[in-house]
């Protein structure tokens, strides 16, 4: 009986130990367990099991960063957003150190296959410029994944936001580019985001499967621009059902009257799913956009809520 209880309470121990985060730091001077982040994130178990927590401080990390597809429930923490930045300057039509060429897909600087990733209180940022093309900062390709003050830096493609069935949430972020700088399959919900355009282009670039019944939603965001820019557009779309919807953001002048782009092709115009509701600002236009897409009321508004959005993920906030 006493060994019996002696094992119990082992075994109880153990569990209890297994539950708990597991807390690692990413130091540049050496005070942390590690001084690289991709060396922690290495660290991390396939087919991982248990929260791990990844504090870094401050500092400037140059590293093309992976987090592999089964190392869930990792979360990352800066010290500061403004100044713990994780960067790289890759960008298509590059090549690697093998010599193969850089795609769309291979350039981000942090590339996110995981599910169940939080980050908070960091920068992404893929400094390759304005004018080298598609340059991911951030690429996102979990299920699950939830980012809080942070800041995507970036020009063309800086925010790869999903892949097939996959879910996203972003609060208080802060995210800039040139061309398509938001664009991928995500439903993702934006939630009091700034979004700042640094060249006169595309917002948003979705691919919402047609199946998806929403995609991006931004909620109580502000749309600013550097002061050059004149002529943007809310988005235009990647694949034919393309699903963006703006709910009470602020827009300013930057933003083109007619609102929405079909990308050269009318046919998109039958089934893009663009709507608005609620905008203000001097880009607020409702009555110019374009005829093919929507103004909702606000009965339709209110249905876009968490549930909808994300169907039975229970976000912890």
């Amino acid at each position: 009986m006493k060994q019996f209880i002696l094992t119990f309470v082992y075994l109880f121990v153990c569990l209890q130990l297994a539950a708990r985060p597991l807390t690692k730091t990413v130091a540049k001077d050496g005070s942390g367990d590690y001084t690289s982040v991709q060396a922690a994130l290495d660290a991390v178990p396939l087919h991982n099991k248990i929260p791990v927590h990844i504090f870094i401080k401050k500092g400037i990390y140059r590293e093309k960063l992976h987090l592999d597809s089964t190392k869930d429930f990792v979360t990352l923490t800066g010290e500061d957003e403004y100044n713990t930045i994780l960067t790289y300057d890759d960008h298509a039509g590059m090549r690697n150190i093998a010599g193969d060429s850089i795609t769309t897909y291979s350039s981000p600087s942090c590339m996110i296959n995981a599910n169940d990733f939080r980050a908070a209180h960091l920068t992404f940022e893929n400094t390759a410029g304005m004018y080298a093309g598609q340059a991911v900062a951030l690429s996102v390709k979990g299920d699950r994944a939830v980012f809080e003050h942070c800041r995507m830096l970036g020009f063309q493609d800086t925010l790869l936001a999903g892949t097939f069935y996959c879910r996203q949430y972003y609060k208080s972020c802060y995210i800039t580019g040139s061309t398509d700088f938001i664009f991928g399959y995500a439903a993702a919900l934006f939630y009091k985001c700034h979004i700042n355009s640094n060249r006169n282009s595309y917002i948003t670039a979705a691919a919402t499967l047609q199946s998806r019944p929403v995609g991006y939603v931004f909620k109580d965001c502000l749309l600013t621009a550097d002061s050059s820019v004149t002529k943007v557009f809310l988005g235009r779309p990647w694949r034919p059902y393309a699903s963006v919807t703006w709910l009470n953001c602020k827009m300013g002048a930057h933003i083109l009257p007619e609102g929405w782009d079909n990308w050269r092709k009318e046919a998109n115009e039958k089934t893009a799913r663009y709507a608005e509701y609620n905008s203000s600002g001097p880009g607020a236009r409702p009555g110019d956009r374009v005829k093919w897409s929507r103004q909702l009321s606000r009965k339709e508004a209110k249905q876009y809520t968490r549930e909808y959005i994300f169907g039975d993920w229970k976000l912890n906030l």
